[in-house]
């Protein structure tokens, strides 16, 4: 479900880069009146569950490949905002470190994936689980609503690779972009989504969700316990980095992540402007590290990503005003 570089216009690609400047914004404000100071390095913690799962690729029909996100998961730990912006932040890692996304899609992705999926996910759980009261209203509205709000955010992206053929093309006729109307993008795409990749949407949402209820209860800004009970999530954080090498058994790309030679001989032509775009290299692209065998870098990619995580989210509670006790 990452928008590759150079498959969506510049202006495109702009569009949803403006957006997002006051969805971050606005989250930001929230995150500071929502999320105790005490509570925000936890917020890293699951920012990580979000990147490692997005690291567990599975084969989806029709050969391609697609991955969970947990945006869904952190909003019902966190609330929306917070989720919006810690997937945000994952996806940018994702981006500069390892080439998965395009930098200039970096709007449209946040868009689609830490905007549009966490909201959708979690106004469905707020419906379900109020009015299926304990544990069972809790998971089944986190099932429900990752589902959906993966799903939601699927569409999108469908939706902005299939407008490109629509709106720009050279003076043949030929797309510039992505070839794929949306005849073809949304099938494709949601076929893959509403069958294996949603449930394994389900899968992470409802399995950590439940384990962290059970082992690390104070996990989550909705629990009168202050601080929170880091070392049961730390320990499935590293499980997680141990078992993500098994994301390199799904072959083949995601669908719209094609390299340009591969995209050529599918539609049997290079889209000029996809051909000449802008690109960034990344500092281990597809999550290898330099001559170190494959399993072993996808590993130390993990780590340097969950590591990054938690610094920013650290950093950002060290920035935060301590809260003053009147008492």
């Amino acid at each position: 479900m990452h928008i590759p570089e150079n498959y969506l216009s510049p202006s495109t690609c702009a569009v949803f880069d403006v957006a997002m400047v006051p969805i971050w914004g606005y989250a930001a404000k929230k995150v500071r009146e929502t999320v105790p100071r005490d509570k925000m390095p936890l917020v890293g913690i699951a920012a990580a569950f979000c990147f490692l799962s997005m690291m567990f690729n599975i084969p989806l029909p029709g050969g391609t490949t697609g991955h969970a996100v947990c945006g869904t998961l952190i909003a019902i730990l966190f609330g929306p905002w917070t989720a919006c912006l810690a997937v945000s932040v994952a996806l940018i890692i994702q981006a500069v470190f390892f080439g998965d996304g395009g930098i200039l899609a970096i709007g449209s992705n946040c868009f689609n994936m830490a905007f549009v999926l966490p909201m959708v996910g979690y106004a469905v759980y707020k419906l379900i689980s109020d009015r299926i009261e304990g544990r069972k209203g809790e998971l089944i509205g986190a099932g429900v609503g990752s589902y959906l709000g993966l799903n939601a955010a699927a569409l999108l992206a469908a939706i902005e690779f299939g407008i490109q053929p629509m709106l720009f093309t050279d003076a043949s006729g030929a797309a510039l972009y992505c070839p794929y109307p949306l005849s073809v993008s949304i099938p494709a795409m949601m076929l893959g989504h509403l069958t294996v990749a949603g449930l394994a949407e389900v899968g992470f949402t409802v399995g950590i969700l439940a384990f962290l209820r059970s082992a690390a209860p104070s996990f989550g800004i909705e629990t009168a316990e202050q601080g929170g009970k880091a070392a049961p999530a730390i320990g499935l954080v590293v499980a997680l980095i141990a078992a993500c090498p098994l994301g390199l058994l799904a072959t083949g790309d995601a669908w719209g992540e094609w390299g340009l030679e591969d995209l050529a001989e599918m539609v049997g032509y290079e889209p000029a402007g996809l051909a000449t775009g802008w690109e960034w290299s990344s500092f281990m692209p597809d999550y290898s590290v330099g001559a170190l065998p494959e399993v072993a870098g996808y590993i130390v990619s993990a780590i340097i990503g969950v590591a990054l995580l938690v610094i920013i989210f650290r950093l950002a509670a060290g920035a935060m005003k301590p809260e003053i006790d009147f008492s």
